[in-house]
């Protein structure tokens, strides 16, 4: 096993070439293998054998996973010495056995694993093949003279760990498996192995040009001629037919020029502006393996909420994606299989980056990537890979890269000198250093990665977002990232530490915008509207996309005060303006953007006059008292306030401050004057209670609330709490909605009147913790199916909060299998609560949205509703 203890470069494999769908019969070998699973490297090899009897062992669909997840973010899972790997060593054994299909041609044909994490020893007929490196590349066999007509057995070994495993450290679940299809591909003497297709775009002129290498053109546009040119926003294909030797294929051709120009990027002469997402290959189920089906909805969901490009998180995916997104029209940054986190603990000593015996395999990555997808339009830039440090073998990269494709600009964050790429990339820059980049930068510049989605956030994207509409050459940046990795169970979503890893970096794997089971995340309807490509305000309509213009789009309105219709949508070039006449009205208007589908792009909102939704209700009785409240300031830490960055952390500073644990002494009762304060602290809460019986039967509330004492940390939230019985199920309220938001993420919330029971008003983050709040409330309440229970109404806004369990069991619970109902309705309506922030993996939130201690009034009406309480 000597690939075990050298550098992991590939084996016996073809030279690289690109994913053409062509009329080269093909033999999809994916299906129901047998397995079996070793715990070391070194079992013995008869099972490649034609004769084995694998009758005893396990039935298992390929593509697939095997063993037990484990995850960490950049720790290696093993001891760090390269290439060298541990002897406990999970090995999966598979075989399969197949025919050839009738009329199989004779000669030559290729072997092709799209996908073997981290590596696969292959034999065909009992003759060893080589082996595969690089888990997320193709590698493929000649093997046209070792096939038969009836019972061919291919035998694949799949180890776990292997030298690949160093390049491999990209921040997902270590999951081994062969999790991309197997296929047999005829390859006819003279077939089209090494063709090139590059379609470039004048926009000055107008012009197309296509250059066709290695192959000839059969049909499709002239080599020079006028096209309709391919952008992420207007994606126009043509298809090319090409043929070499008895082979033909169709290549579907965007004409795009990719170039940067006084420091700004720009595609076909205009600057554009990436509205991104960092996508990692995820499926609750099947890990890394996903069908087709899955990848399109993906893009469907993303184009949905606005998104226009990917970064393919931090290795090339699966070729049919990339299909997709020149379908559907993406912005591409297309990342080599690279990533050596693991080494940054020890100041990058050892690091293959930079060492020279692994510059071939870091050479045969990029070269493996480009020549794969270097015909895809939707790929605007290539990026030599992922916190790998610096070091010579990067150069070397870049120099493949470029040798192979000048079309196309670098991309590398990790560098902070741009030594070998053409564009300044940052993760996680705060918002004031993005606007010093956006004054200095002579490059164009984009957060590779920002806003941190992981739990209840990110907070401050639509700050982000006005500093890259201020500085030309900030051009955007990707949400990390799209997808919660939660492996579905009976218990719910399992992160690390829930499969017995004795290293782990437990629910830092759940970040994403969407949950596991993509439902979209209250931050994915967050990001749709800061980014949307439609501005609309009541001065007028802004059309912000980059090439598209608004003709075939409607607008629709109404007031929530009642009335509403349709206005013709001016049809604006990019960065045109126009004024709106809406008819007059009464409430909040909504203005919407449709694109010719019917979708809602955009939309803008504003208040003509009082909504009657905001008016006083009457009591249906007199309400006797009110709810026993008190004031309450812990929040269930969400995960930007505990995880992430460097210690102490928001969520410590608080349980260390005793927030989580405050005691109450009563001062005076008339009116009820009390202090709130934790143990040991000598600093606190003072809180005035004034009770109010009024004639119509409602009863008010005032609370005054000051601080006391030198605080030193800021509250998580301010408000006050109070149960009712579990009866009152079904919520009500006018104000933001109907999902849930907070102080610095906020623009998603509609002004109305929105309605759903309390359980549809908790946001299932996998890991539990604050959720669920609606913002800018006027008034709120709680009934029984019969309209029977409790209005609350505020002098000013609040934030109202409902749900069957305390904060107190939110805190506690680390899945949320274990947020068991209770006999009340637990429900906060607060003055203020602390912003989101994107501290997991990125900045705090800003100054304006900390809450730091200081003298608020909370003034309510609390009225009777049929039969009350």
């Amino acid at each position: 096993m000597s690939y075990l203890k050298r550098v992991p470069v590939p084996v016996g494999t073809l030279s690289p070439r690109p994913c053409l769908a062509s009329d080269a019969p093909v033999l999809d070998l994916s299906g129901q293998w047998r397995f079996r699973l070793l715990p070391t490297a070194d079992g013995p090899a008869d099972f490649a054998s034609a004769g084995f009897d694998d009758s005893g062992w396990e039935i298992k669909p390929v593509p697939s996973h095997f063993g037990t997840p484990a995850y960490t973010n950049a720790n290696y899972p093993i001891p760090v010495e390269p290439p060298l790997v541990p002897d406990e060593n999970p090995t999966g054994d598979h075989r399969v056995t197949f025919d050839l299909p009738p009329g199989w041609p004779a000669g030559d044909a290729a072997l092709r694993f799209e996908g073997v994490d981290s590596c696969g020893r292959v034999w065909l007929n009992g003759v060893e093949l080589g082996v595969t490196f690089g888990s997320r590349l193709p590698n493929e066999f000649a093997v046209g003279h070792l096939l038969r007509e009836t019972g061919n057995v291919l035998a694949v070994r799949v180890h776990q760990w292997s030298p690949g495993t160093y390049l491999e450290d990209q921040d997902m679940w270590w999951w081994p498996g062969i999790f991309r299809e197997v296929r047999l591909i005829a390859r006819p003497a003279g077939g089209l192995d090494q063709v090139r297709v590059q379609a470039g775009f004048d926009h000055e002129t107008g012009l197309g040009t296509l250059t066709v290498d290695g192959a000839e053109v059969v049909s499709g546009p002239d080599l020079s001629r006028p096209v309709r040119p391919w952008t992420a926003e207007t994606p126009y294909l043509y298809d090319v037919v090409i043929r070499s030797g008895p082979e033909t294929a169709t290549i579907r051709v965007g004409f795009r020029t990719v170039s940067i120009e006084d420091g700004v990027l720009k595609v076909n002469g205009r600057r554009i502006l990436f509205r991104g997402v960092n996508r990692h290959e995820f499926h609750p189920v099947t890990g890394r393996a996903l069908s087709e089906e899955v990848m399109r909805a993906d893009l469907e969901l993303m184009r949905a909420h606005n998104v226009n490009a990917v970064r393919t998180s931090h290795y090339p995916p699966h070729p049919r994606f990339l299909d997709f997104c020149d379908e559907l029209g993406f912005w591409v940054i297309d990342e080599c299989d690279l990533e050596t986190h693991g080494f940054e603990p020890f100041g990058w000593q050892g690091n293959p980056t930079d060492d020279p015996a692994w510059r071939e395999a870091l050479e045969d990555r990029a070269r493996r990537m480009v020549l794969r997808d270097r015909h895809h339009p939707s790929v605007i830039m290539w990026s030599l890979g992922n916190e790998a440090g610096v070091g010579r073998n990067l150069g070397a990269m870049a120099a493949a890269m470029r040798a192979l494709d000048s079309t196309r600009p670098l991309h590398y964050e990790g560098d902070r000198t741009c030594e070998h790429t053409d564009v300044n990339s940052r993760m996680y820059a705060p918002h004031d250093e993005v606007a010093q980049i956006g004054q200095s930068t002579t490059r164009p510049f984009i957060l590779c990665e920002y806003g941190h989605a992981m739990g209840n956030g990110p907070g401050g994207l639509s700050e982000y977002q006005r500093l890259f509409e201020t500085f030309e050459r900030c051009q955007g940046g990707f949400i990390w990232e799209w997808i919660d990795h939660g492996i579905a169970s009976e218990r719910g979503f399992l992160y690390g530490g829930d499969f017995g890893e004795e290293l782990h970096d437990g629910s830092f794997i759940c970040d994403g915008l969407v949950f596991p089971d993509r439902t979209p995340s209250p931050g994915l309807a967050e990001y749709k509207k800061v980014i949307e490509p439609i501005r609309i305000t009541r001065d007028g309509i802004e059309n912000r996309y980059d090439f598209r213009s608004l003709e075939g789009f409607s607008l629709r309105w109404g007031y929530d005060g009642g009335g509403g219709g349709e206005l013709p949508c001016p049809p604006l070039r990019p960065g045109e303006q126009a004024p709106l006449e809406v008819p007059p009205g009464s409430g909040w208007c909504t203005v919407s953007a449709l694109d010719p589908a019917g979708h809602e792009i955009a939309w803008g909102q504003w208040q003509d006059s009082p909504s009657r939704h905001e008016l006083p209700a009457i009591p249906d009785g007199p309400l006797e008292r009110g709810p026993e409240v008190r004031l309450d300031v812990w929040r269930a830490p969400i995960d930007n306030d505990q995880f992430g960055g460097r210690p102490p952390k928001l969520a410590q500073l608080w349980r260390d401050a005793g927030l989580h644990r405050m005691k109450q002494r009563t001062i005076s009762l008339d009116p009820l004057r009390v202090r709130l304060a934790p143990a040991a602290a000598n600093f606190g809460l003072l809180a005035t209670y004034r009770w109010e019986p009024q004639a119509d039967g409602s009863v008010r509330l005032e609370v005054e609330v000051e601080p006391d004492g030198q605080w030193h940390v800021p509250l998580p939230r301010v408000g006050l709490r109070f149960a009712l019985p579990a009866s009152l199920g079904i919520a009500q309220w006018f104000g933001g909605g109907p999902g849930e938001a907070y102080p610095d993420s906020r623009q998603a919330a509609k002004m109305g009147l929105h309605r759903m029971s309390v359980d549809q008003m908790q946001t299932p983050y996998v890991f539990p913790q604050e959720n669920g709040a609606r913002i800018d409330v006027r008034w709120a309440s709680l009934t029984d199916s019969g309209g029977n229970g409790l209005r609350i109404e505020g002098d000013t806004p609040f934030l109202f909060t409902a749900r069957r369990w305390t904060t107190e069991q939110l805190d506690a619970a680390r899945h949320t299998s274990e947020l068991v109902p209770s006999d009340r309705i637990w429900v906060n309506v607060d003055a203020a609560q602390h912003g989101l922030g994107s501290g997991s993996c990125g900045p705090v939130a800003l100054p304006a949205y900390v809450l730091h201690p200081k003298r608020l009034r909370i003034a309510l009406r609390f009225v009777r509703l049929g039969n009350g309480v």
